[in-house]
């Protein structure tokens, strides 16, 4: 039902009620109907599930399963590096899953405990979870509203629902029943809102909506739903499954090639499992989760806090961002921007004064505390400022004006005035919408009235509020104070044009969006013409083609409509949560991937389901930041576009470390599956793979995470999110450097065993080991030299290579760690033999990327690249 548009007495009726409450008998039975007027939660995972979704990984089966068969064949070194393996990864997923999401507990706690209703006729405090449809509540300010309600009666209430709306200032509220139409919740003004507050006033309303039916509960169930998989994360996720499978069928072949050539089965179970570790790169994961934490950690220098690690290489992905206007593009500050004054006003000793800016301040709520700030609605506080900022500071005049009565604001009316003692009479300043004031002018002004609606449209084209002032002067105080005996006959002394003003960083910030191939979208609960003018001023509308909706237009628009268009909108005005949701799914299923941002209750479910939900954090909701994945310390939106940065360049250095593990992998594949077939043994053991995979791999790998940002970051467009890890040519490299260091391997085992040395085994191993340091060393750029970048530009690296080498040569060298590893003490001659050997595949690398860069320098590449230029990004509308 309707309510909004509904009469209170049909309200009642339909909800079987009367302005006396429901008697305790029928609230008893309407509670067992409907249920207790609480949130409920989804079922949430026990600790013992969360447990078992960490083991569910295809990759991390595998492992256990090859440590169960190191066990039975008596590898129990191998076995035990294995299960560390699996633990830490476990470890890390279950912590991160366990803490995912705490937004229902906030939303509990924003509800009330306690409310007072008439019940047989009488005032009663009742719990909260004890309301039902159809009891009558008593409201008055200071109370957080415990149901989804139908005002009866209201007395200069107020209502701040801007958590819930979207918009900052208070709602006005009135019993009325709306005319026909469509209305967004912030436009329904004789409704109030679970969880909204009052701020002003009194009221007893209906109870229309309990529990989950009420709008916060609506939002309680959209952000119930399943994490949002990153494009990391389905990455590595079919990454896992690949490596899987070819563990699983370069391990079986290798088995049945050598049961048929008849050789003992446990020689080749044991070769079988080392080829099967070898080809999964135990690391990674726990690799990745610290790489992003360094990510996190980085921008949390920048004012970005991280809560879902995953989130960070989503930031790379981003191709729209849909952001709330109130706070992060604007100031959050409603500033008076121009003033219209009528010239030659002369009443009740404002001759010899700017009357409107006498008007601006002492018509105002707003007060001075003690440290001389201004407190009370924000677009009272903007006036009075401007007034003070002017030389009309409120103290000083009410002294020579002292108040002597008021009639509050009403929806109705639109309007409020204030009544002030001078030497002439009583002097009467009303301020109001000014399609409320023109009707109430005087007959000398009826004239200009044409002018006057010609400027205030303007304005308000423009998309400033605009706010009118009038004036009268009383013989004495009227002993009936009332709207008819007050405000009419009035003179208008012109009119304020109020915004909230964008912020000055956020315009550059939309700039670099766009320059970067990524869309910014406003969505706000403000007026059209208003969120229309900041999005012009930020540029975030600057062409016929980039469209303005409002939540109404959106919701007469079918989806296949709604499809065709969703990525030409740049301004959604006066939406709710839902309609939200819907932006975010539409924009989706154009395989966009979209960041949110958002402060309100109302922008939780969203915040949930975009691929990266950013929360503001001054001004955010507990909810809102529950439900996002980022955090935004400075709620600027500036901020958002260096989290991008910083994501860009953390998701191209785990790009590169999956490249050089991959890479490496490959090469110990191909050395020990090949060598049996040039009648070589085996040149590795499980336990060399093991510390290739952990040590050689995972030092160098780390220290990835810490390469600064190639060149033109932000001058390319976001990251393909369709595109697997093996896109852009990755796959010929890890095949063409897995061949050239898994042959060196084999020809320095080869030579070695021509050359009788008993050390073949252990030199093979070093050279796989210092090969793969070379690698890591040129694959810190994908296309300049290391010798351009600088070696000392990424200290971390050239720490973690001398640690690596330190490490090998310690079980090299250390008899203890001789008969752990299975190694042997190499001379100094074979050791030089091997580094030289090994030093071969830094120099191809380098190699390749000189021809590389000369490739693209060409004049045919230049074109190309040109042309590629000026299309469209992938995933982006053409």
């Amino acid at each position: 039902m309707n309510y909004h548009l509904t009469p209170v007495a049909d309200v009642a009726a339909a909800l079987g009620t009367s302005p006396e409450g429901l008697d305790a008998a029928t609230a008893r039975q309407r509670l067992a109907e409907h249920g207790p007027n609480q949130l409920t939660e989804a079922r949430q995972k026990t600790v013992w599930q969360l447990l078992l979704n960490q083991l569910a990984d295809v990759m991390i089966l595998v492992l256990l399963v090859a440590a169960g068969v190191s066990v039975l064949i008596g590898e129990a070194r191998s076995a035990g590096v294995i299960l560390a393996i699996v633990v830490l990864n476990a470890a890390i997923g279950f912590w991160q899953e366990y803490r995912a999401d705490k937004a229902m507990e906030a939303l509990q706690k924003m509800a009330a405990s306690h409310a007072q209703v008439l019940r047989d006729g009488q005032a009663q405090q009742v719990l909260t979870a004890e309301l039902v449809p159809g009891d009558v509540v008593l409201l008055e300010a200071g109370h957080v509203l415990p149901a989804d309600v139908r005002l009866l009666e209201a007395h200069a209430l107020k209502v701040d629902e801007s958590s819930l709306t979207g918009e900052s200032g208070d709602a006005a509220k009135t019993v009325d029943a709306l005319p026909p139409g469509d209305y967004p919740l912030g436009d329904r003004l004789n409704l109030g809102y679970k969880g909204t507050a009052i701020t002003n006033g009194r009221a007893t309303a209906y109870v229309v909506a309990t529990g989950m039916a009420t709008e916060l509960g609506k939002i309680a169930a959209l952000i119930q739903t399943e994490e949002v998989v990153t494009p990391l994360q389905k990455r590595l996720g079919t990454l896992g499954k690949r490596l899987s499978g070819a563990a699983l069928a370069v391990g079986g072949l290798f088995f049945a090639v050598g049961w048929l050539r008849g050789e003992p089965w446990q020689d080749l179970l044991l070769v079988s499992i080392s080829l099967a570790i070898a080809a999964l790169p135990e690391a990674l994961p726990a690799l990745v989760t610290v790489s992003l934490a360094l990510g996190a950690g980085r921008l949390m220098q920048s004012h970005a806090l991280i809560r879902k690690l995953p989130a960070v290489e989503t930031l790379g992905s981003v191709t729209y961002i849909c952001t709330d206007k109130t706070g992060t593009l604007t100031l959050n500050q409603m500033t008076v921007q121009d003033l219209y004054e009528v010239p030659a006003v002369a009443l009740g000793g404002l001759a010899d004064r700017n009357a409107l800016l006498t008007a601006l301040a002492l018509n105002t709520d707003a007060t001075l505390n003690p440290d001389n700030q201004w407190l009370g609605d924000s677009t009272e506080v903007a006036l009075a400022r401007h007034a003070e900022e002017k030389d009309y500071a409120r103290p000083a005049l009410e002294a020579q004006f002292p108040r002597l009565a008021e009639l509050p604001f009403d929806a109705e009316r639109r309007c409020m005035s204030t009544l002030h003692q001078t030497t002439a009479g009583v002097l009467v300043l009303t301020k109001g919408a000014a399609g409320a004031l023109y009707k109430q002018l005087t007959a000398s002004q009826q004239a200009s009235l044409p002018e006057l609606k010609r400027r205030v449209d303007a304005q308000a084209a423009q998309g400033y509020r605009v706010l009118a002032y009038g004036a009268r002067l009383l013989p004495e105080l009227p002993a009936d104070l009332t709207p008819a005996t007050v405000e009419t006959d009035l003179t208008f002394l012109g009119f304020a044009s109020l915004l909230d003003p964008p912020r000055e960083e956020a315009r550059q910030a939309v700039a670099e969006c766009q320059t970067a191939g990524i869309i910014p979208v406003m969505i706000t609960g403000d007026h059209k013409l208003t969120a229309q003018a900041i999005a012009g001023q930020l540029g975030i509308v600057s062409s016929e083609e980039d469209l303005v909706l409002t939540g109404s237009e959106l919701t007469a628009l079918d989806e296949p409509g709604f499809a065709a268009v969703v990525e030409k909108v740049r301004v959604y005005a006066r939406v709710d949560p839902a309609q939200k949701l819907r932006i975010i799914s539409a924009l989706q299923a154009k395989n966009q991937f979209v960041a949110m941002t958002g402060d309100g209750v109302n922008d939780a479910p969203a915040l949930k389901n975009a691929d990266i939900g950013i929360a503001m954090g001054l001004n955010g909701t507990e909810v809102a930041k529950e439900a996002a994945a980022l955090i935004l310390l400075d709620d600027d939106f500036a901020t958002i576009v260096e989290a991008v940065r910083h994501g860009r360049r953390i998701y191209d250095n785990i790009l590169k470390f999956i490249r050089y593990i991959l890479a490496g992998s490959a090469g110990e594949i191909i050395a020990l599956f090949c060598a049996p077939f040039f009648g070589l043994p085996t040149p590795l053991l499980a336990i060399h793979i093991l510390w290739i995979n952990l040590i050689t791999d995972g030092l160098p790998g780390l220290a990835l995470a810490y390469e600064p940002s190639e060149k033109n970051t932000m001058q390319r467009p976001p990251i393909d999110p369709r595109q697997t890890v093996f896109a852009d040519g990755l796959g010929w490299f890890i095949l063409s450097v897995g061949v050239l260091v898994g042959g060196l391997t084999i020809g320095m085992q080869a030579w070695a065993i021509a050359q009788g040395l008993p050390h073949w085994q252990t030199m093979a191993f070093t050279v796989l080991c210092f090969s793969q340091l070379g690698l890591a060393l040129a694959i810190r750029s994908r296309r300049e030299s290391i010798f351009s970048i600088g070696l000392l530009s990424n200290k971390a690296m050239l720490g973690a290579v001398a640690l690596t080498v330190a490490l090998h040569l310690t079980i090299l060298y250390v008899p203890f760690c001789n008969e752990l590893f299975s190694t042997q003490p190499l001379t100094a001659a074979e050791l030089s033999l091997t580094v030289a050997v090994a030093s071969v595949v830094f120099g191809v690398v380098e190699v390749q990327k000189f021809i590389s860069r000369r490739r693209s320098a060409s004049p045919v590449s230049s074109m190309r690249a040109a042309t590629v230029a000026k299309a469209p990004a992938a995933g982006h509308p053409s």
